[in-house]
């Protein structure tokens, strides 16, 4: 097992640490610590923890979930002193591997509330981030506000000294700071939002508005809430990737982190209480995240669902298999350049075909050996924040809409959990319950667009996107998916 003595007999092809973990503090809270985040935001804090003056900005890593997986993901982190691997690998296969010690204390917070609790009221935790998932931050799609009735929340507001959720654990957090004469910390979304540090915004001001107005106010007034961007694929690590990343390390290690080579991180230096120095570890400051959201947003992640779902119809698994296959690179190719790139207002200097190309290859990386179904989970939440800007300005300004109703019906087809070949899978839709996806089975080959993954251009006039839809998803039914690919 990975543990702090191995530091100091590390296989020669394993880079360690770049500084004393002795002598790390902790300076951040993260709640989700999830594969991206390790490959992502931890990474980025590791590089800087090697620099000089920045060893107060060890994690504190947060588990929300307990049952036996909670439990056992605690133990595993614990057992480990917080240290795993991570493996990045090139499309050529190239591939280094780091032992990240950046995560120095793991809390799981069911077994120990009153914890967490006095890590977010400390004085030296000065930023508190999360990966939360899309679908996490409890916003109304239709209102646009904090969400007050569900049971979690509820409880929390009926009990707001011993929380449940992310947002009474950081109000709670904030109102002992306050109340302590305190500073505030900053609040940090790294989930796969556009604008996720107003949706943060958003999220905890309005639990805390419900909860004390007064504190609300104080958030407001003290609380920053920056925007970012972020980008690494990661994928998800079973038993068998494990024993393989083990394998060719030579490491025994329980957490490894398999990503990509490529990683970006867009951010916008909006820190209340200081900040690592992340732009000597290759972060971008900008002053408006928005542009490269839209870029990342509407390019990568539109297209991987629209491959994911591709993809899992025609009985591929991973996502290296798509574009391998000439027709799906063919028609993504042609998302890109005829419906994405057009209508996108790009930050000045980027260049969406080198864009375009560059994701092609991150595609191809069969290393990575990206799992279809992973990419297209949470559909329904994805759907609404991947594609709605491309749908709603091509029903303004009268664009084709022949592969946008393609990608739709595609993404309706595979929430029937059947290919082509007659295997079947299950697509994972946590916001969805079975009534719903029942309607993507139905005979009524409309039925499926009452869908909330559809609402972000519910108020918009859709009759011809509807119909296309509704003929796009009988040709893939009568016909398969290669011979109804648009042209």
């Amino acid at each position: 097992m990975l543990k702090e003595t191995t530091l100091n007999h590390l296989p020669t092809n394993i880079r360690a640490p770049q500084y004393r973990r002795e002598d790390v503090s902790v300076g951040i809270v993260h709640f989700g610590v999830g594969n991206f985040f390790r490959a992502h935001e931890a990474w980025y804090v590791d590089q800087c923890l090697a620099l000089p003056g920045q060893s107060g900005w060890g994690i504190a890593g947060v588990g929300l979930n307990g049952g036996s997986r909670g439990a056992a993901k605690a133990r595993a982190f614990q057992q480990q002193d917080g240290l795993y691997s991570l493996t990045e690998v090139a499309a050529d296969g190239a591939r280094t591997v780091s032992i990240i010690g950046a995560l120095r204390e793991y809390l799981l917070a069911p077994a120990d509330p009153e914890a967490v609790l006095r890590r977010l009221a400390d004085p030296e935790t000065r930023i508190v981030s999360m990966t939360i998932t899309e679908g996490g931050y409890n916003i109304d799609e239709k209102t646009g506000e904090f969400r007050l009735d569900t049971p979690a929340v509820q409880a929390d507001l009926a009990n707001p000294r011993r929380p449940a959720t992310v947002f009474g654990y950081v109000v709670e957090g904030l109102r002992r700071r306050r109340e302590a004469g305190v500073p505030a910390f900053t609040v940090m979304s790294c989930d796969n939002l556009r604008s996720n540090g107003h949706i943060a915004h958003t999220a905890f001001v309005g639990y805390a508005r419900a909860l004390a107005p007064d504190l609300a106010a104080w958030i407001e007034a003290n609380v920053t809430f920056p925007c970012s961007m972020v980008d690494r694929i990661t994928p998800g690590v079973d038993t068998a990737t494990r024993n393989a990343l083990n394998e060719a390390s030579g490491l025994d290690d329980d957490l490894p982190v398999l990503a990509e080579d490529f990683s970006q991180w867009v951010l916008e230096d909006k820190f209340c209480n200081g900040r690592p120095a992340l732009e000597k570890a290759g972060v971008q400051f900008v002053d408006d995240v928005a542009g490269y959201e839209q870029v990342k947003v509407r390019m990568l992640n539109a297209s991987h669902i629209l491959l994911g779902a591709l993809g899992l119809l025609l009985g591929y698994r991973y996502a290296h298999e798509t574009v391998e296959d000439a027709d799906l690179e063919r028609f993504a190719n042609a998302y890109w350049t005829l419906d994405a790139i057009p209508q996108i207002d790009a930050p000045a200097g980027v260049d969406l075909d080198a864009y375009r190309q560059r994701l092609l290859s991150r595609f191809s990386n069969r290393a990575v050996a990206d799992t279809l179904l992973r990419i297209c989970s949470d559909g329904a939440s994805k759907v609404q924040v991947f594609w709605t800007d491309t749908v709603r300005r091509s029903l303004t300004s009268g664009h084709d809409l022949e592969r946008i109703a393609f990608g739709i019906a595609a993404y309706l087809e595979m929430l029937r959990g059947r290919d082509e070949r007659g295997e079947t899978y299950s697509p994972i839709e946590p916001t969805l319950d079975a009534d719903q996806i029942a309607l993507a089975a139905a005979d009524d080959l409309a039925a499926g667009l009452a869908l909330p993954a559809f609402d972000g251009w519910r108020d918009m006039d859709t009759t011809e996107l509807d119909a296309a839809v509704v003929r796009a998803r009988r040709a893939i039914r009568d016909q398969g998916v290669r011979a109804s690919l648009p042209r």
